[in-house]
């Protein structure tokens, strides 16, 4: 494995989790709270990196 494909899966993963705590704040009632808001807004940020770094590799490995 190389390094891109060890930053993209730990990119994914931190999206998952941002994700995850996102939907159990909002199960938990929570919903408009700052906690629940950040959460959302960490799961975009890490997504947007994520395919930042999948378009790095494509144009990398592509040619």
């Amino acid at each position: 494995m190389d390094i891109f494909t060890i930053l993209i899966i730990l990119a994914l993963l931190a999206t998952i989790g941002a994700l995850g705590t996102g939907i159990i704040d909002m199960m938990r009632g929570r919903q408009f709270e700052q906690q629940s808001s950040q959460a959302m807004w960490a799961r975009v940020g890490f997504q947007g990196i994520a395919v930042v770094l999948m378009l790095i590799a494509l144009f990398l490995y592509s040619g």
